[in-house]
Protein backbone atom coordinates (compact mmCIF):
# COMPACT_ATOMS: atom_id res chain seq x y z
CA UNK A 1 0.00 0.00 0.00
CA UNK A 2 1.61 3.23 -0.93
CA UNK A 3 0.50 6.39 1.17
CA UNK A 4 -0.31 9.66 -0.70
CA UNK A 5 -1.04 13.34 0.10
CA UNK A 6 -3.41 15.61 -1.60
CA UNK A 7 -3.13 19.17 -0.71
CA UNK A 8 -6.54 21.15 -1.81
CA UNK A 9 -9.01 18.70 -2.23
CA UNK A 10 -10.90 20.15 -4.64
CA UNK A 11 -13.01 19.34 -7.42
CA UNK A 12 -10.24 17.70 -9.14
CA UNK A 13 -8.05 16.18 -5.76
CA UNK A 14 -12.04 14.68 -4.61
CA UNK A 15 -11.72 12.69 -7.89
CA UNK A 16 -7.81 11.61 -7.38
CA UNK A 17 -8.54 10.78 -3.74
CA UNK A 18 -11.50 8.14 -4.39
CA UNK A 19 -9.69 6.43 -7.21
CA UNK A 20 -6.38 6.18 -4.86
CA UNK A 21 -8.62 4.51 -1.70
CA UNK A 22 -10.46 2.14 -3.98
CA UNK A 23 -7.13 1.09 -5.02
CA UNK A 24 -6.67 0.46 -1.31
CA UNK A 25 -3.92 3.15 -0.77
CA UNK A 26 -3.28 5.66 2.09
CA UNK A 27 -4.74 8.97 1.41
CA UNK A 28 -4.46 12.30 3.28
CA UNK A 29 -6.27 15.21 2.25
CA UNK A 30 -6.17 18.82 3.46
CA UNK A 31 -8.91 21.24 3.28
CA UNK A 32 -10.59 24.00 4.94
CA UNK A 33 -13.65 22.54 5.45
CA UNK A 34 -13.54 18.74 7.04
CA UNK A 35 -17.26 18.78 6.66
CA UNK A 36 -17.54 18.86 3.03
CA UNK A 37 -14.93 15.51 2.42
CA UNK A 38 -17.16 13.34 5.00
CA UNK A 39 -17.96 10.96 2.25
CA UNK A 40 -13.70 10.75 1.59
CA UNK A 41 -13.69 10.18 5.29
CA UNK A 42 -15.83 6.91 5.18
CA UNK A 43 -13.74 5.68 2.38
CA UNK A 44 -11.06 5.71 4.27
CA UNK A 45 -9.26 9.03 4.06
CA UNK A 46 -7.28 10.94 6.82
CA UNK A 47 -8.49 14.72 6.68
CA UNK A 48 -6.42 17.19 7.93
CA UNK A 49 -7.43 21.12 8.53
CA UNK A 50 -5.25 23.79 6.35
CA UNK A 51 -5.42 27.19 6.99
CA UNK A 52 -3.45 29.23 4.75
CA UNK A 53 -1.91 32.61 6.64
CA UNK A 54 -0.99 34.61 3.67
CA UNK A 55 1.52 36.44 5.44
CA UNK A 56 2.98 32.39 6.82
CA UNK A 57 1.32 29.20 5.48
CA UNK A 58 2.09 26.49 7.88
CA UNK A 59 1.85 22.87 7.88
CA UNK A 60 0.16 20.91 10.69
CA UNK A 61 2.62 18.87 12.56
CA UNK A 62 1.19 15.20 11.56
CA UNK A 63 1.48 16.37 7.81
CA UNK A 64 5.25 18.08 7.78
CA UNK A 65 6.70 15.04 9.59
CA UNK A 66 5.52 12.20 7.47
CA UNK A 67 7.12 10.53 4.53
CA UNK A 68 4.65 10.02 1.22
CA UNK A 69 5.16 7.96 -1.81
CA UNK A 70 4.10 11.10 -3.85
CA UNK A 71 2.45 14.58 -2.99
CA UNK A 72 -0.54 15.63 -5.42
CA UNK A 73 -0.86 19.61 -4.88
CA UNK A 74 -3.82 21.23 -5.72
CA UNK A 75 -4.90 24.40 -3.91
CA UNK A 76 -5.08 27.66 -6.37
CA UNK A 77 -4.20 30.65 -6.12
CA UNK A 78 -5.90 32.52 -3.36
CA UNK A 79 -7.84 35.88 -3.24
CA UNK A 80 -7.62 37.22 0.62
CA UNK A 81 -8.78 40.50 0.96
CA UNK A 82 -7.18 42.93 -2.11
CA UNK A 83 -4.35 40.61 -1.84
CA UNK A 84 -3.09 37.87 -4.25
CA UNK A 85 -1.46 35.17 -2.46
CA UNK A 86 -0.03 31.23 -3.52
CA UNK A 87 0.79 29.22 -0.52
CA UNK A 88 2.67 26.86 -2.97
CA UNK A 89 6.53 27.94 -3.02
CA UNK A 90 6.66 27.75 1.04
CA UNK A 91 4.05 24.55 1.14
CA UNK A 92 5.85 22.47 -1.26
CA UNK A 93 9.16 23.95 0.26
CA UNK A 94 8.61 22.35 3.74
CA UNK A 95 7.49 19.25 1.78
CA UNK A 96 10.35 18.20 -0.43
CA UNK A 97 12.09 16.02 1.61
CA UNK A 98 9.10 14.06 2.98
CA UNK A 99 8.36 12.83 -0.78
CA UNK A 100 10.33 12.43 -3.85
CA UNK A 101 7.68 12.62 -5.98
CA UNK A 102 5.15 15.82 -7.15
CA UNK A 103 2.68 16.47 -9.29
CA UNK A 104 1.50 20.23 -9.37
CA UNK A 105 -1.58 20.95 -10.71
CA UNK A 106 -1.21 25.01 -12.34
CA UNK A 107 -3.22 26.01 -15.13
CA UNK A 108 -2.67 26.60 -18.72
CA UNK A 109 -3.09 30.63 -17.80
CA UNK A 110 0.90 30.58 -17.41
CA UNK A 111 0.83 30.72 -21.36
CA UNK A 112 -1.05 34.49 -21.35
CA UNK A 113 -1.70 35.57 -24.65
CA UNK A 114 -0.04 32.86 -26.71
CA UNK A 115 -3.02 31.39 -28.74
CA UNK A 116 -1.43 27.74 -29.61
CA UNK A 117 -0.22 26.12 -27.16
CA UNK A 118 1.95 22.64 -28.02
CA UNK A 119 4.30 20.41 -25.51
CA UNK A 120 7.26 23.35 -25.94
CA UNK A 121 5.49 26.24 -25.51
CA UNK A 122 6.90 27.98 -22.63
CA UNK A 123 5.18 30.42 -19.70
CA UNK A 124 4.48 33.89 -21.08
CA UNK A 125 2.43 35.30 -17.60
CA UNK A 126 0.90 38.83 -18.23
CA UNK A 127 -0.98 39.11 -15.23
CA UNK A 128 0.35 38.50 -11.09
CA UNK A 129 -2.26 35.97 -10.90
CA UNK A 130 -0.25 34.12 -13.70
CA UNK A 131 3.48 34.73 -12.46
CA UNK A 132 2.14 33.77 -9.02
CA UNK A 133 1.64 30.35 -10.41
CA UNK A 134 4.95 30.16 -12.71
CA UNK A 135 6.76 30.92 -9.70
CA UNK A 136 5.03 28.15 -8.12
CA UNK A 137 6.00 25.55 -10.69
CA UNK A 138 9.19 27.24 -10.81
CA UNK A 139 9.58 26.10 -6.61
CA UNK A 140 7.96 22.49 -7.41
CA UNK A 141 10.24 21.75 -10.65
CA UNK A 142 13.28 22.58 -8.47
CA UNK A 143 12.66 21.45 -5.21
CA UNK A 144 11.71 17.49 -5.58
CA UNK A 145 13.77 14.81 -7.13
CA UNK A 146 10.89 13.40 -9.34
CA UNK A 147 8.36 16.78 -10.02
CA UNK A 148 5.49 16.77 -12.54
CA UNK A 149 3.99 20.12 -13.39
CA UNK A 150 0.48 19.40 -15.06
CA UNK A 151 -1.39 22.75 -16.78
CA UNK A 152 -4.83 22.06 -17.28
CA UNK A 153 -7.22 23.91 -19.54
CA UNK A 154 -10.61 24.60 -18.41
CA UNK A 155 -11.40 22.14 -16.32
CA UNK A 156 -15.50 20.61 -16.50
CA UNK A 157 -17.66 18.54 -15.36
CA UNK A 158 -20.99 17.60 -13.13
CA UNK A 159 -22.10 21.05 -11.90
CA UNK A 160 -19.51 22.69 -12.82
CA UNK A 161 -18.64 24.24 -16.30
CA UNK A 162 -20.55 26.28 -18.93
CA UNK A 163 -23.82 23.76 -18.74
CA UNK A 164 -24.03 24.75 -15.00
CA UNK A 165 -23.30 28.27 -15.24
CA UNK A 166 -26.12 28.47 -18.33
CA UNK A 167 -28.46 27.37 -16.41
CA UNK A 168 -28.46 29.59 -13.53
CA UNK A 169 -28.01 32.81 -16.35
CA UNK A 170 -24.34 33.60 -15.31
CA UNK A 171 -22.17 33.01 -18.84
CA UNK A 172 -21.49 35.07 -20.98
CA UNK A 173 -19.86 35.18 -24.16
CA UNK A 174 -16.97 37.28 -25.02
CA UNK A 175 -18.36 39.63 -28.09
CA UNK A 176 -19.46 37.06 -30.65
CA UNK A 177 -18.26 34.14 -28.56
CA UNK A 178 -15.33 33.82 -32.05
CA UNK A 179 -12.48 32.97 -29.47
CA UNK A 180 -11.59 29.53 -28.45
CA UNK A 181 -11.40 28.13 -25.17
CA UNK A 182 -9.24 24.26 -24.40
CA UNK A 183 -10.92 22.29 -21.40
CA UNK A 184 -10.41 18.63 -19.78
CA UNK A 185 -13.43 16.77 -18.35
CA UNK A 186 -12.52 16.30 -14.37
CA UNK A 187 -12.43 12.31 -14.76
CA UNK A 188 -9.77 12.69 -17.35
CA UNK A 189 -7.60 15.10 -15.45
CA UNK A 190 -7.83 12.96 -12.63
CA UNK A 191 -6.98 10.06 -15.23
CA UNK A 192 -3.65 11.97 -15.95
CA UNK A 193 -2.83 12.48 -12.23
CA UNK A 194 -3.18 8.87 -11.39
CA UNK A 195 -0.98 7.71 -14.26
CA UNK A 196 1.63 9.97 -13.09
CA UNK A 197 1.42 8.63 -10.11
CA UNK A 198 3.06 5.64 -11.79
CA UNK A 199 5.11 6.48 -14.48
CA UNK A 200 8.32 8.38 -13.78
CA UNK A 201 7.34 11.57 -16.01
CA UNK A 202 8.76 15.39 -15.07
CA UNK A 203 8.80 18.82 -16.42
CA UNK A 204 6.10 20.91 -17.21
CA UNK A 205 3.01 19.85 -19.48
CA UNK A 206 -0.35 21.26 -21.08
CA UNK A 207 -3.38 19.24 -20.68
CA UNK A 208 -6.43 19.64 -22.64
CA UNK A 209 -8.99 17.51 -24.47
CA UNK A 210 -8.82 16.89 -28.28
CA UNK A 211 -10.80 19.86 -29.20
CA UNK A 212 -10.51 22.93 -28.71
CA UNK A 213 -13.75 24.96 -29.60
CA UNK A 214 -15.26 28.42 -29.62
CA UNK A 215 -17.12 30.15 -26.62
CA UNK A 216 -20.18 29.84 -29.23
CA UNK A 217 -20.18 26.29 -30.11
CA UNK A 218 -19.88 25.05 -26.55
CA UNK A 219 -22.51 27.28 -25.47
CA UNK A 220 -24.94 26.40 -28.94
CA UNK A 221 -24.87 22.51 -27.79
CA UNK A 222 -25.51 23.37 -23.99
CA UNK A 223 -28.05 25.50 -25.49
CA UNK A 224 -29.76 22.75 -27.56
CA UNK A 225 -29.25 20.11 -24.95
CA UNK A 226 -30.95 21.73 -21.83
CA UNK A 227 -33.59 23.88 -24.29
CA UNK A 228 -32.22 27.07 -23.02
CA UNK A 229 -31.68 30.14 -25.15
CA UNK A 230 -27.97 31.52 -25.81
CA UNK A 231 -26.37 33.44 -23.21
CA UNK A 232 -26.24 37.07 -23.74
CA UNK A 233 -22.75 38.91 -24.68
CA UNK A 234 -20.40 41.08 -23.34
CA UNK A 235 -17.30 43.29 -24.55
CA UNK A 236 -13.91 41.26 -23.69
CA UNK A 237 -13.17 44.51 -21.21
CA UNK A 238 -16.50 43.37 -19.23
CA UNK A 239 -16.10 39.50 -19.43
CA UNK A 240 -14.59 37.36 -16.93
CA UNK A 241 -10.79 37.26 -17.67
CA UNK A 242 -11.12 33.20 -17.79
CA UNK A 243 -13.61 33.97 -20.70
CA UNK A 244 -11.96 36.20 -22.63
CA UNK A 245 -9.05 34.44 -23.45
CA UNK A 246 -8.38 32.67 -26.88
CA UNK A 247 -6.27 29.85 -26.78
CA UNK A 248 -6.16 26.30 -28.71
CA UNK A 249 -4.29 23.93 -26.34
CA UNK A 250 -2.64 20.63 -27.57
CA UNK A 251 -2.49 18.24 -24.70
CA UNK A 252 -1.49 15.18 -26.96
CA UNK A 253 2.15 14.72 -25.73
CA UNK A 254 1.47 14.36 -22.43
CA UNK A 255 -1.12 11.89 -22.69
CA UNK A 256 1.34 9.67 -24.98
CA UNK A 257 4.02 10.23 -22.05
CA UNK A 258 1.94 8.81 -19.57
CA UNK A 259 0.09 6.11 -21.75
CA UNK A 260 -3.59 7.34 -21.19
CA UNK A 261 -6.36 7.74 -23.60
CA UNK A 262 -9.20 10.38 -22.90
CA UNK A 263 -12.80 8.82 -22.11
CA UNK A 264 -13.84 12.25 -22.76
CA UNK A 265 -12.24 13.39 -25.85
CA UNK A 266 -14.75 16.13 -26.79
CA UNK A 267 -17.15 18.54 -25.28
CA UNK A 268 -19.66 16.41 -26.15
CA UNK A 269 -18.85 13.19 -24.30
CA UNK A 270 -17.95 15.44 -21.36
CA UNK A 271 -21.41 17.60 -21.25
CA UNK A 272 -23.18 14.39 -21.58
CA UNK A 273 -21.26 12.40 -18.65
CA UNK A 274 -21.73 15.59 -16.53
CA UNK A 275 -25.38 15.32 -16.66
CA UNK A 276 -26.00 12.03 -16.75
CA UNK A 277 -23.84 12.25 -13.13
CA UNK A 278 -25.61 14.94 -12.54
CA UNK A 279 -29.40 13.34 -12.98
CA UNK A 280 -27.79 10.27 -10.67
CA UNK A 281 -27.01 12.71 -8.45
CA UNK A 282 -30.57 14.80 -8.05
CA UNK A 283 -31.92 10.65 -8.01
CA UNK A 284 -30.10 9.37 -5.27
CA UNK A 285 -30.65 12.44 -3.20
CA UNK A 286 -34.34 11.83 -4.13
CA UNK A 287 -34.66 8.11 -2.72
CA UNK A 288 -32.58 9.24 0.42
CA UNK A 289 -35.09 11.68 1.36
CA UNK A 290 -38.31 9.48 0.51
Amino acid sequence: MAKFLILGCGFTGTRVARHLLAAGHGVTVTTRDPSRLSALRRAGATLVGLEVDPACPALPHTISVEEWDAIVYSIPTLRIGESLVDPAPVLMEALCRRSPRAIYLSTTGVYGEQQRIGEHTQPAPRTVREQLRVDAETTVLQSFPSPLVLRPAAIYGPFRGVHASMRVGKYRLTGEGDNYISRIYVEDLAKHVLAALTVPLTGAWAVADALPCTQREMASYCAQRLGLPMPPSLPAEQNAESLRADRRVDGSAVRAALGIDLAYPTYREGVEAALAEEAASGAAVQKLSL
